[in-house]
């Protein structure tokens, strides 16, 4: 099934979640995540399913002043 990471496709495998999805993406070093624009604590990755046509959006911390 196809999402969207960061407005870029992606597939995924069925029954794919959160966690999954994000290992697929290669998504590393600190970062915030929301589904469908909702934020999804750290610990939920595990255990939120994913749907067709989901938006994930990747927030890195930016540093500076």
């Amino acid at each position: 099934m196809q999402i969207l990471v960061n407005q870029k496709p992606l597939e995924v495998p069925p029954n794919c979640t959160l966690a999954d999805a994000l290992q697929l993406a290669q998504v590393g070093g600190p970062f915030a995540t929301a589904l469908n624009q909702r934020f999804v604590p750290k610990a939920q990755h595990m255990h939120t399913a994913l749907q067709a046509n989901d938006q994930i959006d990747i927030i890195v911390p930016i540093t500076g002043g």
